[in-house]
């Protein structure tokens, strides 16, 4: 592998909208993926317990990235905490290249499932939960990141009205609200969830503090589910 000026380097949020610069050929998503670049940002930097050396721990925190499509603000996310070489983001979406336009647990280091059909990662991660749960162990937090157009799907919503009786304590969600659903929901997207016996907390998702404070909120015996409103999506 050729050995670039980002070997071994240290990355911050400032670099992220150059790693994502890297990375062509998929504009139309460009809002997908801008939309999640500070919700990522923060759990990956101040919540998740999860780094490269800890992939294979039974201990650590999934992260279920369900919103796939356009994905260049994951993998640029990927590649500022050391899971993928920034090497890899040229290559992009190429035939031979790791980094598909979907990601593929299979070839992308720290991605825990495969995503990018709507409607998957809540129910996995529900599954998830109870898995964990099932093998005692108590520890690992499960999350995962929605958009809001997910919630046009009927599998969120099965999964929705399960958690919450299940007393899911374990399981977070975080859905990026940029404007993109086809249905309102009465009361918003936090009260769907509070329905379901969730706990919610809606939030300016460009906001890293108001983020991580709504990300680390108590919330004992339920499920939890953050609403991040970013700027609605224009193209």
């Amino acid at each position: 592998m050729t050995i670039t000026a980002d070997a071994g380097r240290t990355h911050d949020y400032q670099d992220l909208p150059r790693l994502m610069g890297l990375m062509t050929g998929d504009e139309k998503h460009g809002p997908a993926a801008t939309s999640t670049l500070d919700v990522l940002w923060v759990l990956y930097d101040r919540v998740l317990r999860v780094g490269p050396e800890r992939m294979a721990d039974p201990a650590r925190d999934r992260f279920l990235l369900s919103k796939g499509h356009g994905p260049m603000a994951y993998y640029a996310v990927l590649a500022a905490k050391g899971f993928v070489p920034v090497e890899w983001l040229p290559g992009f979406g190429t035939y031979d290249s790791p980094l598909g336009h979907h990601p593929d647990r299979v070839l992308v280091p720290g991605a825990e499932i495969g995503s990018g059909s709507l409607g998957h990662g809540l129910p996995i991660a529900v599954g998830t939960a109870l898995g964990l749960r099932a093998q005692g162990l108590d520890e690992p937090r499960v999350w995962t990141l929605i958009g809001d157009a997910e919630l046009d799907e009927g599998s969120n919503h099965e999964a929705i009205a399960f958690a919450g009786p299940a007393a899911l304590e374990r399981l977070h969600t975080v859905v990026v609200d940029n404007s993109s659903a086809s249905h309102a929901r009465p009361g918003g997207i936090a009260a769907r969830f509070e329905a379901a016996g969730w706990s919610a907390v809606t939030v300016d998702g460009r906001d890293h503090e108001a983020l991580y404070d709504a990300f680390t909120v108590p919330h004992p015996g339920r499920p939890h589910v953050v609403v991040a409103r970013v700027e609605p999506k224009t193209a």
